[in-house]
């Protein structure tokens, strides 16, 4: 699978600080800053489309790992150093395989998450689609989704880590049904994240495990107590 190749442009800001990585995390612990060869990059404020999205997409696949006890996500500001003496990136969303959970250390994850999600923003176009692209395909992340919900974009592109060490752009926004390696079993529509606002996790969490519509809203509505006629007629596929 090909893109049609396109030049991510820097935005232009103010020259970043330097310090040690010691200093950084003295400093900006917690915040929404990344350590880069020495350069602190912070970021500004997200969109509320933006939040709407990493809401879903966290409470979607969190759910599915608890249920399955594949691992954990975790959400920025908590970060990742894939490498020994390597960058520290905060992405917006990772997920750490139950058999990796030891390199999750109470700073920051001392090691490769098995799943990063980038949401593009209008100032991390190039940093998500080149820097981070090529950084985390080094550091060994087996599969980098990168999600652009801006106006008028919708373009998500799916990364897995070929045994060469580089990434394969397995999927895209025009699949109807996206697989991940990384958590079995689970798939995903990726008209689903455009939706994100409106669509309810939970719901769509049921329809991957293969649930009707009303079965779904049958189970919902069992959670919510609303037994009703849910309890009278069971629940089917």
């Amino acid at each position: 699978m090909q893109r049609t190749p396109t030049i991510p442009v820097r935005p232009q800001a103010s020259a970043p600080s330097r310090m040690s990585f010691d200093a950084f995390m003295k400093t900006y612990e917690g915040r929404f800053a990344e350590w880069v060869d020495g350069e602190v990059i912070e970021f500004m404020p997200a969109s509320s489309t933006h939040q709407a999205l990493l809401n879903f997409l966290n409470h979607l696949i969190d759910l599915y790992a608890k249920l399955f006890n594949l691992g954990t996500v975790q959400l920025a500001p908590y970060a990742m150093r894939a490498t020994p003496g390597g960058s520290l990136r905060g992405p917006d969303l990772m997920f750490i395989a139950t058999e990796n959970i030891t390199r999750r250390t109470e700073k920051y994850l001392a090691g490769p998450a098995d799943l990063v999600v980038e949401i593009v923003s209008p100032e991390s176009v190039h940093r998500d689609r080149d820097e981070k692209y090529h950084e985390y395909a080094r550091g060994g992340i087996r599969e980098y989704w990168v999600i652009d919900s801006r106006p008028n974009r919708h373009r998500a592109d799916f990364h897995r880590l070929l045994p060469e060490g580089h990434y394969e752009l397995f999927a895209t926004e025009d699949d109807e049904r996206v697989e991940s390696a990384v958590l079995p079993g689970f798939w995903l529509n990726p008209a689903w994240l455009w939706e994100a606002g409106e669509r309810d996790p939970l719901l769509t969490l049921m329809e991957i495990r293969g649930l009707s519509p009303a079965a779904a809203e049958q189970v919902r509505a069992l959670l919510l107590g609303d037994s009703g006629t849910a309890g009278q007629e069971g629940v089917s596929g």
